[in-house]
């Protein structure tokens, strides 16, 4: 199995996400008030530094209000 964090496809969602949250106007901070953790979390988060499981990145789109097969969608896209 491939090494995943840092991968082109890791890159694409963490960049899908900081757009999300962007276009969405909300900070970090204010996202991790939906998400009901600390706002490091959230950095973590888009920096890279850590891993989501499919609970935290259904938690990310409800906080974003994005479809997740839209980044499903967005990350197939990229090859590996």
């Amino acid at each position: 199995m491939s090494r995943t964090l840092g991968s082109a496809r890791h890159k694409a969602m963490l960049a899908f996400l900081i757009q999300k949250r962007e276009k969405a106007g909300l900070s970090q901070y204010e996202v991790a008030a939906r998400l009901k953790r600390w706002q490091s979390y959230v950095a973590r988060v888009e920096s890279g530094q850590r891993r989501l499981d499919l609970m935290e990145l259904l938690d990310f789109a409800e906080a974003l209000r994005f479809d997740i097969r839209e980044l499903v969608r967005h990350v197939s896209q990229v090859s590996k």
